[in-house]
C-alpha cells in the first residue's frame, strides 16, 4: 500500500494549458492602461502569483490594479468561452489513479468557476477545487495545501503536491507534502526545470507522461477498470 493518499494539483500550467492565455490577457490590459507589456513580460511578472501580489505590483507601477484586473478577466473569460485547453495527457493521469484529488490554485474563485469547473476534469475532484480565497494566505504560504489535505481527510505528509512554479512548490513543501515540479508543454522560461529543482522539488517532470510514470512508482491505487488492463 502506498504511503501517499492524495494528489494536490495547481491549476494553470498543470491541469489547464491556460497560462499563455492569461499572460496575453494581462499584457493587453496592462498595455491598454498605459504601460507597454508583451505576453513574455507578463509571464515573468505575474505567472503563479496570487491576485494580491499582482495587484500590488500594478499599484507600485502606477496603474489602477483593480481596473487592469477587470479588463484582463474580461479578455480571459472571452478566451475561455471559446476554448479551455487541457494539458495533454492530464485526463489519463486523473482517470487512472483511484485516490482523492484536489485543486490548489492562487487564482480567484471566479476564474476557477470559468475555467477548471467547466471542463471534463472537474468531476475528478468531487468539489475539492480550492482558491487562495479559501485561506488566509496564498501560495507560497502552506495554507492552501494544509486546507486541501484537511478537507480530503489526509495528513499533508500523505499528499503529493504538483506545481509548475517555485513559490507554488513552497506551499506544498512547507506543508510537508512531497513536491513535484511540473514543466508543461507551453513552458517557455529557460532553465525552468532547474529553477524547480532549486526550489526544493523532490522530483521534476516534463509533461503528463512523465508525471504518470513517476506516480506509478509510488504504488498509488488504480481505478478498477485500469487494474483490469494491467
Amino acid at each position: 500500500m502506498s504511503r501517499f493518499q492524495a494528489l494536490l494539483f495547481d491549476c494553470d500550467g498543470v491541469l489547464l494549458d491556460s497560462e499563455p492565455m492569461g499572460c496575453r490577457a494581462l499584457a493587453q490590459a496592462v498595455t491598454t492602461a498605459g504601460m507597454a507589456m508583451n505576453a513574455d513580460q507578463a509571464a515573468a511578472v505575474f505567472s503563479g502569483n496570487s491576485a494580491q501580489a499582482s495587484l500590488e505590483w500594478m499599484e507600485q507601477a502606477g496603474l489602477d490594479g483593480f481596473a487592469v484586473f477587470e479588463a484582463a478577466d474580461r479578455l480571459l473569460f472571452q478566451m475561455f468561452d471559446r476554448d479551455i485547453p487541457l494539458i495533454d495527457g492530464v485526463e489519463r493521469v486523473l482517470g487512472d489513479f483511484d485516490i482523492p484529488m484536489a485543486v490548489c490554485s492562487n487564482s480567484l474563485i471566479r476564474r476557477l468557476d470559468r475555467s477548471i469547473v467547466r471542463t471534463s476534469l472537474a468531476h475528478r475532484f468531487g468539489g475539492h477545487i480550492y482558491s487562495a480565497e479559501h485561506v488566509s494566505a496564498p501560495k507560497p504560504a502552506p495554507d492552501l495545501a494544509l486546507f486541501a489535505a484537511e478537507r480530503l481527510g489526509v495528513a499533508p505528509q500523505q499528499a503529493i503536491f504538483v506545481d509548475d512554479n517555485p513559490h507554488g512548490l513552497r506551499c506544498g513543501l512547507d506543508a510537508g507534502c512531497l513536491g513535484i515540479g511540473f514543466v508543461g508543454p507551453s513552458e517557455h522560461r529557460a532553465g525552468h526545470a532547474q529553477v524547480l529543482h532549486d526550489a526544493g522539488a523532490h522530483h521534476v517532470v516534463h509533461g503528463m507522461a512523465e508525471l504518470h510514470a513517476l506516480l506509478t512508482t509510488f504504488s498509488l491505487p488504480l481505478r478498477p477498470e485500469i487494474k483490469e488492463l494491467t
